[in-house]
């Protein structure tokens, strides 16, 4: 018999129906979205301006006119102008389960009838400990690395917990070593981490970064003899001065750019011989690569002090071991996150455990692999991109010879024709994707495709 009132509640026929109901209904529609469409006309004049009015509350313009209607199916997304748009960037990671995914929709519910909308540093409940649980077994898969999962609602506020963690430790240390190219959030101290000058344009110092050289995967030996050399003339110049240093094993708002197991261990290793923490940002990696973590694909456990995750996951977490344990009242917060995106967030996290997603022939390198063969024949064929770059289901190309401008102009053109994508870099700027593996096949990625190559000769 159910102890609580919350599993009866949770046990009773009534609401086992209506999830039922639900999820039929839900089924039901979603078999109405075959393909894209362009948008319906009717829409036309009421879309643009609702568009302009949330650019104007916003005080900012959206990258695309992209204004959704709450409804899609796996990697379809609808809009409110009536269009449907094949969504390969997955909100910059966010939605890689697809969008109104049966499976989340239903632990969503779960979610939505429990007492607290959302849960906090004060109040618990038990999926908070189940979800850091299950982040921590696949964090721990193979060698156990981490002790503790903090969750919290934002990846940079997992990053933020981190650096409270180093600074704490570490002190008086007061500088971070980061790479050129790096992108961690738009905090104001992340904004000074990040190797972009607009992120912290008028924005007072926080604390010293130095910014490093990074892998060069045309000249190995030299990039990191390169990079080793500019962190030992930094810590020669600020003696027991640098508390830790952020890795992005593949950079990602930086154009996809992944390292290399030699170079980052050697890296690394002298970090820690210099008592620097290593710290490892996997905001955009976790759940990409044929492995959980990229440090796992890089045979890295043994190196890395902490860890955080967001985006795929819903819910974020930075993880660390013991002897990082915080003093009282170091980390805390208002929200930990939604109640209805932790249970949606256990149901992400039980599928990456248990689906064939990971491994040489897991569904991420099958699925990788016919995407790059497919750029790389093009490029072969008409000379109009450069690549394919990337690793997992993180996959770049460039057009235009990296041009911004030409390079921005044809996502726009890419977008009015049904294909959700984004840049990554500068100098060159490319066109990126995040693979919605678990909710596509190579047909998906064949249509999407031949959308791309269309678009390219109609521009050319």
């Amino acid at each position: 018999m159910s102890h609580t009132l919350s599993q009866q509640l949770q046990e009773d026929p009534q609401l086992i129906e209506g999830k039922k109901l639900i999820l039929d209904a839900l089924k039901k529609h979603q078999k109405s979205i075959t393909g894209i469409r362009p948008a319906k006309s009717k829409f036309k004049a009421d879309y643009e301006s609702t568009i302009k009015r949330l650019e104007e509350i916003r005080a900012g313009g959206l990258i695309y006119p992209y204004l959704g209607s709450g409804f899609g199916k796996g990697p379809f997304v609808e809009l409110e102008d009536g269009s449907v748009k094949y969504d390969f960037i997955c909100g910059i990671g966010v939605y890689q389960f697809g969008h109104a995914n049966p499976d989340i929709v239903e632990a969503s519910i779960d979610g939505a009838i429990q007492d607290t909308l959302i849960q906090g540093h004060v109040q618990q409940n038990r999926n908070s400990l189940e979800l850091s649980e299950q982040i921590l077994g696949l964090a721990n898969q193979g060698q156990h690395m981490f002790d503790h999962c903090f969750l919290t609602s934002s990846g940079v506020m997992a990053a933020e917990n981190a650096l409270k963690l180093t600074f704490n430790k570490n002190q008086p240390a007061n500088r971070i070593l980061a790479f050129k190219r790096c992108f961690a959030g738009r905090t104001i101290a992340f904004s000074h981490i990040n190797d972009k000058a607009m992120t912290r344009a008028g924005l007072p110092d926080a604390f010293p970064v130095d910014h490093v050289p990074f892998f060069d995967p045309e000249d190995p030996e030299e990039s990191t003899q390169r990079t080793l050399e500019a962190i030992k003339t930094k810590v020669e110049e600020y003696p027991d001065k640098h508390a830790g240093m952020i890795f992005e094993l593949v950079q990602g708002e930086g154009g996809f750019y992944p390292g290399e197991s030699n170079y980052f261990r050697k890296v690394m290793e002298f970090c820690k011989s210099k008592g620097i923490a290593v710290l490892v940002d996997e905001i955009q990696t976790f759940s990409r690569l044929k492995t959980p973590f990229a440090y796992q694909y890089f045979g890295l456990p043994d190196l890395i002090d902490m860890v955080w995750i967001g985006k795929a996951s819903q819910v974020c977490a930075t993880l660390f071991k013991s002897d990082w344990k915080p003093p009282a009242g170091l980390l805390g917060q208002t929200y930990t996150s939604a109640t209805s995106t932790i249970e949606g967030a256990k149901q992400i996290l039980k599928a990456l455990s248990e689906k064939p997603f990971f491994g040489d022939s897991g569904k991420i390198e099958r699925l990788s692999k016919f995407t790059q063969e497919k750029l790389a024949q093009f490029e072969a064929e008409t000379g109009l991109i450069n690549g394919p770059f990337g690793l997992g289901s993180m996959i770049c190309f460039t057009p235009y010879n990296g041009d911004g401008v030409k390079v921005g102009s044809f996502l726009k053109r890419l977008f009015e024709n049904g294909v959700i994508a984004l840049s990554a870099g500068s100098n060159p700027t490319k066109c990126r994707f995040l693979l919605p593996y678990p909710v596509i096949e190579e047909d998906d990625i064949e249509a999407v495709l031949n959308i791309v190559f269309s678009t390219l000769k109609e521009l050319a």
